[in-house]
């Protein structure tokens, strides 16, 4: 027997008999709830690029996003260094990774980005154990926490997600080089937006301090900082890419729910569902790290695994420049430093 059933009827049928037109609603609204977390979740990485035999440095690795490209890079065969300022919560996030890779290569190396000092003495240790470098992400980062210096008396967001990974990077540049092609990943993120170099007072002691401005600026900074490193790599096999991985449910954002605990505790709920998972989050951290071909994108922006237009701000060559010469001068780099 067939039957027909005209959507007249149906709609006469939800209008007379509320468990139907409450099973219909459900429905939608489960229907958009997928709809909306498959939209949030972005663009993933399809490469199937192996990297066996290649080497990878991730900071900020035992947690995050940083933990799972990790993962990601280690399932690929390659030879993954942990960069963590914690190494004991580094050597468990480490046993995970391999437990869960079955890669055993992974190693753990202690780095504080908010000290020159540790920055040089990993670049030291990781010379004298490594023959070479393949892939540099520059993961870590600190966001919207209150003032404080670092151990040079840097303004913290400034110093961890700027100038420490700018130091790592260029003591690391001939080792890449060596080993080219090679990739460094900046994760960078959309926060760059109406961000400023305030070069004035880089460290806000002249003007109040804000904590979304600071970030803001040093958000900015990473993007700067890959244009001007993509000028001054071209031609060595190096490419450099800067990305922003979304909004994610990841430990970064622990200042703020301190800062604004009762609107934290309103928005957790919503949170979950509009927030990316760290895995989704590591897509595009991944996507630049192995797709091939994107050389020819040296120095660009990404987002949800594809290029992106960056704002005008992180577009200004002459700003660029102005900041590489200023942060060598505060790191105390000089041409030939290593």
């Amino acid at each position: 027997m067939i039957l027909s059933v005209s959507a007249q009827e149906v709609w006469k049928e939800l209008k007379t008999n509320p468990v139907a037109k409450y099973g219909a609603v459900t429905a939608a609204t489960a229907i958009s709830l997928l709809c909306l977390r498959k939209w949030i979740a972005g663009g993933v990485c399809r490469s199937r690029v192996r990297l066996n035999g290649k080497t990878v440095v991730i900071t900020g690795a035992n947690t995050g996003i940083g933990k799972e490209t990790a993962k990601d890079l280690a399932r690929r065969g390659a030879r993954v260094v942990m960069a963590c300022r914690d190494t004991l919560r580094g050597e468990v996030s480490a046993s995970e990774v391999r437990q869960d890779t079955g890669n055993g290569n992974v190693v753990v190396r202690q780095l504080d980005l908010s000290s020159l000092t540790s920055v040089r003495q990993f670049v030291n240790k990781l010379c004298a154990t490594e023959d070479r470098l393949d892939i540099l992400i520059n993961n870590a980062g600190v966001m919207m926490c209150p003032k404080s210096l670092t151990e040079d008396g840097f303004e913290t967001q400034l110093g961890v997600n700027h100038l420490g990974h700018f130091l790592l990077t260029i003591l690391l540049l001939d080792m890449l080089k060596s080993s080219a092609p090679s990739r460094i990943v900046n994760v960078a993120s959309i926060a760059h937006v109406g961000g400023k170099i305030n070069f004035e007072d880089l460290f806000y002691n002249k003007t109040p301090y804000d904590s979304l401005v600071s970030y803001r600026q040093s958000k900015l900074a990473n993007l700067l900082f890959t244009r001007e490193l993509s000028r001054r790599t071209r031609a060595s096999g190096v490419s450099v890419f800067a990305l922003h991985p979304g909004v994610i449910r990841t430990e970064l954002g622990r200042h703020v729910q301190t800062r604004f605990p009762l609107l934290s505790t309103v928005l957790q709920a919503p949170a979950l569902l509009l927030m990316k998972t760290p895995k989704q989050g590591a897509q595009t951290s991944i996507y630049c790290a192995v797709t091939e071909g994107l050389e020819v994108h040296s120095g660009c922006y990404f987002s949800d695994c594809r290029l992106k237009e960056p704002a005008p701000e992180g577009k200004d060559d002459v700003a660029a420049m102005k900041l590489w010469d200023l942060s060598a001068k505060l790191v105390g780099y000089n041409e030939g430093d290593h």
